[in-house]
Order: C-alpha cells, then sequence, then structure tokens
C-alpha cells in the first residue's frame, strides 16, 4: 500500500485536525523512539548477568553499551541527511526493520564479539529512528499545534530514558538477559505495521549525497564518544588525548569539505540562525544535567543516603512521572508563549531541583527526597517541548532532517558527557562524588536557562535565503 502524501504540517490549513492515518503514523513514531531510546539505557542494568553469561571480562563487556552508543552518535547527521534526500519515511521505515532484526539477533547470539556485532546493527537501526522521527513529527501537526506533537515525542523520550533500568529490572526478575532484546521484536512488527500505510511522503531535497563527508562525520563522532567513554573509564590521558584529536582534526576537516553545501551534514549554516545555535547549546547543556543526575542519583541514594536497591527504585519513580505530566503541557504552552521563556523557567527548576538534591541531609524522609526529585522532573519536563519546537521551527522545511538530526546527537552528547562527568567527580571527590556530580548538573542547567532565555533577545526569523542556499 503506498502511503499518503499529505500537505507539510507548515502547509497545512490551522484548522485541519489530524486524520485517523496522522494518528496511526504518530502511534508508529512514538512507538518507535520509545524502543530506541530505552535501549540507549536498558542493558547497563543487565551488564553484569550478560557478562558472566557469556564469560566476558567486564571490561571487554562495556563494549555491549559502548557499541550501541557509538553506532547511534556516528550515523546520526548521515542519516539525517540522507532522509532529506531519500525521505524520511523511507529512512525511518529502514530504521524500524533493521532495529528489530537486530534486536532478534541480540537475543539468540552466544558469545560477545557476536553481541557487539549485533548491538552496532540495532545502533544504526535506532540511528535511523531518532535521525528524522521529529522531521516526521513536522509534517503531522500545522504549526500552530507543532508544539503538542513535540509534548508527546518529549514525553516518549524523556519517560523512555528515565523508566529503561526499572523495565530491565522487571523483566530480568522473570526471565534472563536475551528476553531484554527479544521483547523489541514484536512491538518492532507492530511499530512497521502502522508506520507503512500511515507514515507520509515529505518533502526531498535536490542536493546529492556526500559519502566523503558522511565517512569525515562517522569518524569526528564515533572518536569524540570514544574519548568520552574512555575518560568515563579513566583511561590512560594519551588514548583519551588522542581519540579527542582525531575528532578535532576530522571535525575541520568536514567543515571544510562541506563549505558552501546547499545542505551540510554537520549544518554549520542552521548554527548562524541564533535561535537555533542557542537551542542546540541549551539542549546539550540540559540533558549533560539529566545524564549526570541519572547516573548519579543511585550511588548517591545508595551509597550516601545508604538506601536498598529496591528503595532506590521508588525513589527514582517521581523524576519521570513529573515529566510524564509536564511535557505535554509544556508543549500546549509552547504554541501559544516564547520557547525561550519556557525553557528557562524550566531550567531554572531544575537547576534548584539538583542543587536541592545534592544539599539534602544525612538522614533525610522519603517526602523530602520525592519532592526534590519531582521538581527535578517538572523542571525537565517543562524546558523539553518548547526547546524541540524552536529547533524544528527555526529551520526551513526542507532541512528537517538536518535540524532533527542535531536535536538527537545533542541529546546523546549531552547525556554522554553527563556520564564522564559523574566518572571524573567519583575520581576527584571519591564517596562525595555523586554529591559533586549532583552540584555539577545544577550548574548545567543553570547554564542552560540563561541560553534558553537569550533566545529572548535573539532574532526570530527562520532560515531563508542565506542559509542552505549556496552551491558547491
Amino acid at each position: 500500500m503506498s502511503a499518503p502524501t499529505p500537505l507539510p504540517g507548515d502547509l497545512r490549513r490551522d484548522d485541519a485536525p489530524m486524520t485517523p492515518t496522522d494518528r496511526r503514523a504518530m502511534a508508529a513514531i512514538m512507538l518507535a523512539v520509545a524502543l530506541a531510546t530505552l535501549d540507549t539505557a536498558i542493558a547497563n542494568t543487565a551488564l553484569p548477568a550478560i557478562a558472566a553469561d557469556l564469560h566476558a571480562a567486564p571490561a571487554a563487556s562495556v563494549w555491549i553499551i559502548n557499541a550501541y552508543q557509538l553506532a547511534m552518535v556516528a550515523t546520526l547527521l548521515p542519516l539525517a541527511a540522507l532522509g532529506d534526500i531519500l525521505g524520511h519515511r523511507r529512512i525511518y521505515i529502514t530504521g524500524i526493520a533493521v532495529f528489530t532484526l537486530a534486536s532478534l539477533a541480540c537475543s539468540v547470539v552466544s558469545t560477545l564479539p557476536m553481541l557487539t556485532a549485533a548491538r552496532v546493527l540495532q545502533g544504526l537501526g535506532a540511528s535511523a529512528i531518532m535521525s528524522v522521527n521529529t522531521a516526521l513529527i513536522r509534517y503531522l501537526f500545522p504549526p500552530h499545534r507543532l508544539g503538542r506533537g513535540l509534548g508527546v515525542n518529549a514525553l516518549v523520550v524523556g519517560v523512555s530514558f528515565a523508566v529503561g533500568p526499572t523495565v530491565a529490572s522487571l523483566i530480568l526478575s522473570v526471565a534472563s538477559w536475551p528476553w531484554l532484546f527479544a521483547v523489541n521484536v514484536p512491538l518492532g512488527v507492530i511499530a512497521l505495521t502502522f508506520a507503512l500505510p500511515a507514515l507520509p511522503q515529505t518533502k526531498r531535497g535536490t542536493h546529492h549525497f556526500d559519502r566523503v563527508a558522511a565517512l569525515l562525520n562517522v569518524i569526528t563522532f564515533a572518536a569524540l564518544i570514544f574519548a568520552l567513554g574512555e575518560a568515563a573509564q579513566r583511561a590512560p590521558a594519551q588514548t583519551v588525548l588522542g581519540a579527542a584529536a582525531i575528532a578535532l582534526v576530522f571535525g575541520l576537516l568536514l567543515i571544510r569539505r562541506e563549505s558552501g553545501h546547499p545542505a551540510p551534514m554537520l549544518p554549520v549554516d542552521l548554527f548562524r540562525l541564533p535561535v537555533f545555535a542557542l537551542s542546540a547549546v541549551t539542549a546539550v547543556c540540559s540533558f549533560a544535567a539529566q545524564g549526570l543526575a541519572f547516573v548519579s542519583l543511585p550511588f548517591y541514594f545508595e551509597d550516601v543516603l545508604h538506601r536498598s536497591q529496591v528503595e532506590t527504585g521508588f525513589l527514582m519513580t517521581p523524576w519521570p512521572v513529573v515529566v510524564a505530566l509536564a511535557a505535554p503541557i509544556a508543549g500546549r504552552l509552547s504554541d501559544r508563549y516564547p520557547p525561550g521563556l519556557l525553557g528557562a523557567i524550566g531550567l531554572a527548576i531544575l537547576s534548584a531541583g539538583m542543587a536541592s538534591l545534592a544539599l539534602l541531609p544525612p538522614y533525610p524522609h522519603v517526602i523530602d527526597i520525592a519532592i526534590r526529585m519531582a521538581v527535578c522532573g517538572a523542571g525537565f519536563g517543562f524546558f523539553q517541548s518548547p526547546n524541540l519546537k524552536a529547533l524544528m521551527a527555526s529551520a526551513p522545511p526542507e532541512r528537517s532532517g538536518g535540524a532533527s538530526g542535531i536535536i538527537a546527537t545533542a541529546r546523546l552528547l549531552g547525556q554522554t558527557t553527563g556520564a564522564a562527568l559523574v566518572a571524573l567527580s567519583f575520581g576527584i571527590a571519591g564517596r562525595h562524588g555523586p554529591t559533586l556530580a549532583l552540584s555539577t548538573g545544577a550548574v548545567f542547567a543553570g547554564a542552560a536557562a540563561v541560553a534558553s532565555g537569550l533566545r529572548l533577545f535573539a532574532p526570530s526569523h527562520r532560515a531563508s535565503g542565506h542559509v542552505g542556499t549556496a552551491t558547491k
């Protein structure tokens, strides 16, 4: 069955309601996004069990995590660029199919190298999904309701990331680790069933796909994530600095290669737009704060506050629950109020909440902890939807794939940076590392609030003739 060809959201009538086909398309997008986001964190919980079952050393087993993250971050922007050329629908459906087949492979492999290879393929599928998901949402909603659609997307991403460890624990309590991946298969098939007849055809660019630029992009971001991961593992300085140098050199080569391209893979031309640039900075800093929180809080609750693992699971719950409540509300508000203002308010609340967690007394009551976690969830949920809308609305429709790729890249870079900073905090402060990490997260959230507020004073016009129109 051929896909419908609706008008892009930017061209629809303001009063046009969502059709049943639109709703099925949105369901397919959200289900696949949830699967891809869950798998960025779900394997962490099962890592000791997987390593023991496959007779792998703990240090080697870390590649089960790293392979997925490297594949995602290294290919997000090339796949987003390919989506602008081939169509976002085609990239998305291919991503769901690859992710589903790779999940099946992960559930049946018997050695660490085989599992690592399957995780690379799974990361490629997740990258295809995450690289164009917001671009597709833009084509399902008219401008005055775009915030609602992005609010739902923010809700799914935020909650899926936060509840990943809990979902993994529930599955492991009744089944072995291969089921962590096997459960993706029927859900992936359902997503494909919805996506094939419902996802819209989107406007395609006329520029060519630059394979050399794609290779440079892969090397740049793979080296960057590798450097951050090695820093988190406190690897030798020469290893970390060497990887960082490779990322810098190949990043500069990528920018030079794409100078004058009508739609560069690394969309440096979009960063000339103040609103887009500030929104990207806001995203990186805020997701770094989230990464600092979700990696350090289990250690904080168990090692500093001496709570059990079961208690820790419950204490982590208020954050994602309140994100689930706040994100759709913020999405609707972003259709009426400036995203810069909403984001600044939300991130200031997040900063205050993380600071209050770091300042908890030695023996706090459960209610004291829950209130502070809820405050953090409210702040984070209040920023995300408006920020997504600001990023997408500031880019022209034909560059939606590039903007969508930047959103996913900013999120993953922020979360990876946050995890690396937690390791650094432990190295500096020992058992007080979680407290230092939470304090650092409060600083990052504060910086994100400032960046978001600056958008109120930036030119608000969308990218037009001077962006993305040069010839190579």
